[in-house]
């Protein structure tokens, strides 16, 4: 089994395409990888998140996520939710739903609710309405919120990223051996992992 980590945040435009195109690049090689999410947060509490009203997203947004999406045909907007929301919850939910097996589908959902549905990924409510939909229990997964029973998991997995791995930017790709900083066309990516798989 070939071994692919990708490292990511989920306020990170880049990196849903990249869950996207990944998905795209693994098509009829699945049973040959085991993916990995592994948790990045590009602005950390207290560091002020972004506004999408600001200059630097509108800028950004309108010279390459947009282009970029339309050229991946992957629906995207900019969310309102302003300013950005924190990632650390979350991200602490997605330690519970990977002990059930559900870390693909929740992380999938986060990307979509955010990027697709602009709704706020930092609220809890949301966050609990949105593990049901993966298939959670939404009881146990409040519950593990609301008592940071996960904050322990979510913080080592951080300075594994920053410390260990030396994560610097959003999205990485390890595959196998190989360490692949940002977006990867799918023809690129797929030829990639073919060559790991050996």
């Amino acid at each position: 089994m070939l071994q692919i980590k990708i490292y990511s945040d989920y306020v990170c435009p880049y990196c849903f395409f990249g869950e996207v195109v990944l998905e795209r690049a693994l098509q009829g090689l699945e049973d040959k990888v085991q993916m990995e999410w592994m948790p990045f947060e590009l602005r950390p509490y207290p560091t002020p998140t972004l506004k999408p009203e600001e200059e630097y997203l509108q800028t950004t947004w309108a010279n390459s996520v947009y282009p970029m999406g339309k050229q991946l045909d992957i629906p995207i907007v900019l969310p309102k939710v302003s300013p950005q929301p924190y990632t650390h919850k979350a991200f602490e939910g997605y330690q519970f739903a990977q002990e059930q097996d559900l870390g693909e589908a929740y992380t999938h959902r986060m990307f979509t609710a955010f990027f697709q549905e602009e709704q706020d990924i930092g609220d809890i409510e949301v966050l609990v309405k949105l593990a049901k939909e993966v298939g959670l229990d939404e009881q146990a997964y409040r519950q593990a919120l609301e008592t940071n029973k996960y904050k322990a998991a979510h913080l080592d997995a951080l300075k594994h990223a920053y410390e260990e791995v030396d994560i610097s930017a959003v999205p990485t790709f390890i595959i196998g051996n190989k360490k692949v900083r940002g977006l990867l066309r799918e023809e690129d990516l797929r030829k990639l992992i073919q060559q790991e798989i050996g």
